[in-house]
């Protein structure tokens, strides 16, 4: 008897040791679904932004995001919370702060993931038209619902081994087409134009950058898995560095390319031309590498989607699992399974609010890219921003509470210092331009920004609440769990 207890898994706790670097670096990679932003945020980016000159707002933003990240994975080395966000802002900031961020979380993860379904359905839709398959893009998009319940009540390592190798085709169709223009020239011969600060600042460069950040979303949830990671001290870093890179560099060279394939002066008026800014990528591959890639770039931008919907399940499950386990939601919410070690709970009750808003755009016949879309992930980025901007400043002052943390004050303090203001300037950015990057306008242009403030208040009354009930509780927000 004694000897099954002690190799049973340990209760409520999720499984440990189960992702290594590789794994965590695709989990969230995929959640930033690389080829849906080269072939859809991109193009809308060129042309509501700065043109060819977006290549080079990829670059600014991934350098920005790499000084994010320096005091980002400081201090995970001392917050391995599966909380992440809420984590830092708890022992940064204090319990309040992190029920606010909690719920923030709660909110963007969902409405990123809910807001993908929509633009999952429809582009499953339109594929499996041109099988002679026509069925409503709900349908697609509650399958779909289906299958990432099953996988996201399973262990992650499941999830993950899937979302590696769905992420691994995604680049590969790019890369080919990368090459091939590359290798030909493009339209005009290659040309560094994309990266001069003319180009860069011409346009709505606001808007361009607004574009960059939405396009990166996932990538900050390396931390979400500190508790599932192998030695996450090293592990979470490196995951961290890695995603940010592999996804910036990426994005910056494919931008070029189809800048340089278009010809840069060419561009915008070609964008202009076309009735669906999205279907811009298909067209070059059509053009420089033939209708065989961009057969296969068609089934794979869905596959993309799927991956980048599954990602943000597990995210938001995540984080609905911490805050019932650490008693801001019911604590019958943050329990594990008993044999996969998942956050079955919280995975279920996200599925099940997937299905719910869904539905409810279904029924009301709202459009899934117009409306279900694009309210959604503008929401979400908004929220993922404004935790980045609490995290940057947690990290701050988290370093000045815990001096003998013995951390360089460059990683913990100056450039996370610089990487608030600047979040600070994009979260003003995003709101006085929320209408024109979402199509809401009137009442939804206010309500649906607003819907980050609405969570931040519950956030904070459900942290105050605790501390009312349980302030042994409330102080161990964020927390480590003890092995």
């Amino acid at each position: 008897m004694t000897a099954v207890s002690e190799q049973a898994p340990p209760a409520n706790r999720l499984r440990k040791n189960s992702l290594g670097v590789g794994a965590i670096t695709f989990m969230v990679i995929s959640a930033a679904a690389p080829l849906t932003a080269v072939a859809g945020g991109t193009p809308l980016g060129m042309l509501m932004g700065n043109g060819a000159g977006f290549a080079g707002t990829y670059l600014i933003v991934t350098v920005l995001l790499l000084l994010f990240a320096v005091g980002y994975v400081a201090m995970s080395r001392h917050v391995g919370n599966a909380g992440a966000f809420y984590a830092y802002a708890a022992r940064g900031l204090g319990g309040l702060a992190g029920g606010a961020t909690a719920l923030i979380a709660i909110l963007s993860y969902n409405a990123m993931q809910i807001g993908v379904m929509g633009l999952l359905g429809a582009a499953t839709s339109g594929l499996f038209a041109g099988w002679g398959i026509n069925l409503p893009w709900w349908v697609w998009s509650f399958i779909a619902i289906a299958i990432v319940a099953v996988l996201g009540y399973r262990q992650v390592d499941l999830s993950a081994k899937i979302l590696t190798v769905l992420v691994l085709c995604e680049y590969a169709v790019v890369l080919i087409l990368d090459l091939t223009i590359l290798k030909t020239g493009g339209d005009s011969g290659l040309s560094a134009a994309p990266f001069s600060w003319s180009q860069i600042t011409s346009g709505a460069p606001a808007i361009a950058i607004l574009f960059c950040f939405a396009a990166f979303i996932g990538f900050e949830a390396t931390t979400i898995y500190a508790e599932e990671a192998r030695d996450p001290k090293v592990t979470i870093p490196r995951a961290t560095y890695f995603s940010v890179l592999l996804i910036g560099v990426f994005y910056m060279v494919t931008a070029w390319l189809m800048a340089v394939g278009a010809g840069v002066d060419k561009l915008l008026p070609a964008l202009q031309g076309l009735q669906d800014p999205t279907t811009f990528l298909f067209g070059l591959s059509d053009r420089y590498a033939g209708t065989l890639l961009t057969h296969a770039m068609s089934i794979l931008f869905v596959s993309s989607l799927f991956a980048g919907v599954l990602a943000f399940h597990n995210a938001v499950a995540r984080y609905i699992y911490v805050s019932g386990r650490e008693k801001l939601l019911p604590q019958s919410i943050g329990v594990t399974h008993s044999a996969h070690q998942s956050p079955h709970v919280a995975s279920v009750i996200q599925s099940v609010l997937a299905a719910v808003v869904v539905g409810l755009f279904a029924v009301l016949g709202l459009d899934p890219v117009l409306a279900l879309f694009s309210w959604l992930t503008n929401v979400a980025t908004l929220g993922v921003i404004v935790m980045m901007a609490v995290a940057s400043l947690a990290v701050v002052m988290y370093f000045r509470a815990n001096p003998s943390a013995q951390e360089n004050a460059v990683k913990t303090t100056i450039l996370p210092g610089l990487t608030f203001i600047a979040f600070v300037v994009i979260i003003y950015l995003i709101v006085i331009n929320f209408g024109n990057l979402s199509g809401a306008g009137g009442f939804l242009g206010v309500f649906l920004p607003g819907l980050v403030l609405i969570a931040a208040v519950v956030g904070l009354l459900l942290a105050g609440a605790l501390r009312g009930r349980d302030p042994v509780a409330f102080e161990s927000l964020g927390l480590p769990l003890k092995d």
